[in-house]
């Protein structure tokens, strides 16, 4: 509806509406999509206000502005509905640390890289930490080779976003998702998004042809029948026989 917005509320990213408009003419575009030309700002006014609307300045760098006739409280909830849709279609990323010792034994080894691609196949990083205790901080080659061998068992997903470097007594590095998993990932997190909004949407309401059942008659049916009185025996109006 037709509202006089002279106040700056709503912060600078929101179009200029009805009397915040500063031009003196303006080029209209209707309700409809089609192009009324251009006219006077009052006259753009009286007709947003003829039908309802709300004129909104959508091209202000234009010469003259183009508006549109609008329902602008719509148009801000539809977007704010579409900026909601596309933030739950991001991937979030997640950084997962996976600790492992010079003196791993194989199958703990396997194990923990099984769990590391499957944590990179659903889009995140890995982390990859060696920790030295005691003595075994002077192999550190030891560690740069289990590091290799981790890269080269998840080549396949996997890239080296950050080589073996050393911190302390832990030698770490980083994988992140090839292109492909990262692109099949983003796919897989927008799908679950389509999904979900879905699944929020309301039940459509029942058509006028689905008339529901008659309250009344409803109350009738569900309500127990009442038992039925007994008839009490005919008196005998004649005395005993004598």
């Amino acid at each position: 509806m037709l509202r006089d917005q002279r106040g700056n509320r709503g912060g600078s990213r929101d179009q200029r509406t009805n009397r915040r408009i500063r031009a003196r003419e303006v080029r209209v575009v209707g309700s409809d999509g089609s192009q009324l030309g251009v006219m006077p700002l009052e006259a753009a006014l009286e007709k947003a206000r003829s039908e309802g609307l709300d004129l909104v300045e959508v091209s202000p760098m234009a010469q003259p502005p183009v508006c549109k006739i609008m329902d602008y409280g719509k148009f801000k909830y539809e977007e704010k509905k579409k900026a909601s849709e596309a933030k739950r279609a991001q991937l979030i990323v997640h950084l997962k640390e996976v600790k492992l010792r010079p003196k791993t034994e194989e199958h703990d080894y396997e194990f923990k890289v099984r769990n590391t691609r499957r944590f990179i196949e659903e889009g995140n990083k890995a982390k990859v930490v060696i920790q030295f205790r005691g003595r075994e901080i002077t192999h550190k080659e030891q560690g740069t080779a289990i590091l290799d061998d981790v890269a080269k068992d998840l080549k396949e997903v996997a890239v080296v976003e950050q080589p073996p470097r050393m911190e302390g007594r832990l030698m770490f590095m980083i994988l992140a998702p090839t292109p492909k998993v990262a692109q099949r990932a983003r796919e897989q997190a927008r799908q679950a998004a389509g999904i979900a909004t879905k699944q929020q949407r309301p039940n459509p309401a029942p058509s006028a042809d689905e008339k529901p059942a008659a309250p009344a008659a409803a109350a009738a049916a569900a309500a127990p029948s009442a038992p039925s009185e007994e008839r009490a025996p005919a008196s005998d109006t004649t005395g005993p026989t004598p």
